[in-house]
């Protein structure tokens, strides 16, 4: 029987959420040609060709699709073993700023397993948009905080993933059939709504905010309710709401960066933990 090293799982996973080999290298503190070998040595175990270019893109082949899936669960279950057996030394507080909408889909995924795992850490969660959770001063009043960026870029060493956004609707209405197109937003200062208002004048459209609520919730009842469409990342859309292709009408609206930034000038172990737990959910 061969056993597959935890080392090499964890340096394919991050190349597939990271899109590449110097993403992931930066990330693991390695270098290219180290994680690439690390890659090769994780196919020749499997026989195997896990990761194939198309263009300037990295894709999962077939059967890397499938042990894709595999080495979330192997990590996973070894992340915890570990944690079973440290949680009794791993104490404090933490104070955690979230986007409202990834608190409605995210903190859900990882509370119960987190705070199982570590006892003795108590989570202070405070939900507000990126751009309030970023402003000075009010940024240091948080041990951690996963924010949005309207570009990548601005993420910089903190970025851990890209997202798209889409237009979302509800699975039994068609108000993105309707002109004006009925908007239902965030307030000001949410970056979904100020990209989808931007690319609708870019393109033309008729639009108009017919409902304005601050959390995903109220955006999920007003859209179930037929009142009008939104925008999301798609990683927070909810599973009973429908994504909308784009359309002449509904153009694309590109990509945002997420990053998890450490405000703590002291690197805590339950920080440290806590971040691993968000990563992986991402």
């Amino acid at each position: 029987m061969k056993n597959l090293p935890t080392d090499l799982l964890r340096t394919f996973v991050t190349v597939t959420e990271l899109g590449g080999f110097t993403a992931a290298a930066d990330w693991l503190g390695r270098s290219q040609p180290a994680v690439s070998l690390q890659i090769k040595r994780l196919e020749q175990l499997l026989g195997q060709t896990l990761l194939v270019r198309s263009g300037h893109q990295l894709e999962l082949s077939r059967a890397g699709q499938l042990m894709f899936r595999y080495a979330r669960q192997i990590l996973t279950l070894n992340d915890e073993a570990v944690a079973q057996f440290t949680k009794h030394s791993v104490s404090g507080k933490i104070h955690f700023g979230i986007p409202s909408e990834f608190a409605t889909t995210l903190l859900p995924k990882i509370v119960g397993r987190f705070t199982q795992a570590y006892p003795n850490v108590t989570l202070e969660v405070t939900c507000a948009l990126s751009k309030q959770l970023l402003s000075d001063p009010e940024r240091r009043c948080y041990d951690l905080i996963l924010a949005l960026h309207d570009d990548p870029v601005m993420a910089g060493h903190n970025l851990v993933k890209e997202d798209e956004l889409v237009w979302v609707t509800g699975t039994d209405h068609d108000a993105h059939q309707q002109i004006p197109l009925p908007l239902i937003v965030a307030p000001e200062g949410c970056i979904y709504r100020k990209r989808g208002i931007e690319r609708l004048r870019e393109n033309h459209r008729d639009w108009r905010v017919v409902y304005t609520i601050p959390d995903l919730t109220g955006i999920q009842s007003a859209i179930n309710e037929g009142l009008g469409v939104t925008v999301l990342a798609r990683s927070t859309v909810p599973e009973n709401l429908r994504i909308l292709k784009p359309t002449e009408k509904l153009p694309k609206l590109g990509k945002v960066g997420i990053s998890l930034i450490e405000q703590s000038s002291e690197s805590g172990e339950a920080i440290t933990r806590l971040m691993d737990f968000v990563k992986a959910s991402l």
